[in-house]
């Protein structure tokens, strides 16, 4: 494991911390190759039942390296091309590979959320943001347009008018506009941070492991489908989790009026 990823499991709980806290965890081709790698390693980990992204230090990421973007550029536009067309598909594998894994992916988040660095928390599935947490896409601000996802994501969650003022004005977000906009889940204060992300991990790690699979792919699949297409999807998604243990434990839990004790199956 490089040292700009920290990895860490609890359980089923699996925790990936971006680990570059002089740089603001900045990305650089090191930091997302790493990534990428612990990403693609958890999704294919069925002891694994929920991932964690967080960054180290002051920051969950406040975008790409721009002193290394800076130096390349420098050199030319031969050097900053190649710097670029190295990194963004290393970049873009941790995107799909958060749209595909089977596991809830939680951002946890504080400080800067910049650049890529909103790209990235955009991509996972729940995020939590500390009190305090400045939030800006940033790409304009350096004469850039986005990647990781973020023209993807911001037009579905926001609407089209929106996505264009965040993008295009590059104006910072606090945490509780970013949670009236639908961006993150939950603001709470930045003590709080880490306890909330473990308790809401925790939650999600006793829960019903191939429902919560199942569901996502419906979710993160559903604007691309017709209706028919995805009632037809919902209907083959429903009738397979009937048939696993953890359905006969839900509905036996539910008559029996108790906790209902998943095995993630």
């Amino acid at each position: 494991m490089s040292e700009n990823i920290l990895l860490a499991r609890d359980g089923g709980i699996a925790t990936v911390t971006l680990n570059r806290p002089k740089t603001m965890n900045a990305l650089n081709q090191e930091l997302a190759d790493a990534l990428a790698d612990a990403l693609a390693g958890l999704e294919r980990d069925p002891d694994v039942r929920v991932v964690v992204l967080r960054g180290a230090g002051a920051a969950f990421m406040a975008g790409g390296d721009v002193g290394g973007f800076h130096e390349a550029a420098r050199r030319g536009p031969d050097e900053i091309r190649a710097v670029i067309e190295a990194l963004i598909p290393a970049a873009h594998r941790s995107v799909q590979t958060i749209n595909r894994m089977p596991q809830p992916v939680v951002a946890s988040v504080s400080g800067a959320v910049a650049g890529f660095g909103l790209s990235l928390m955009l991509a996972t599935d729940l995020v939590v943001a500390a009190e305090g947490t400045r939030l800006n896409l940033a790409y304009a601000r350096i004469g850039a347009s986005p990647d990781g996802g973020a023209t993807f994501t911001l037009p579905r969650l926001v609407g089209l008018q929106k996505a264009m003022e965040i993008a295009l004005l590059a104006d910072f977000l606090d945490a509780a506009e970013a949670e009236r906009l639908g961006l993150v889940n939950r603001v709470v204060p930045a003590d709080q941070l880490e306890a909330v992300t473990q308790e809401l991990a925790e939650r999600l790690a006793r829960g019903p492991a191939y429902a919560y699979a199942r569901t996502k792919a419906l979710l993160r699949g559903a604007l691309a489908n017709t209706l028919d297409t995805q009632l037809q999807r919902e209907q083959e998604s429903l009738t397979d989790c009937s048939t696993t243990a953890d359905f006969a434990e839900g509905v036996a839990a539910f008559v029996e009026k108790r906790e209902a004790k998943f095995g993630g199956s």
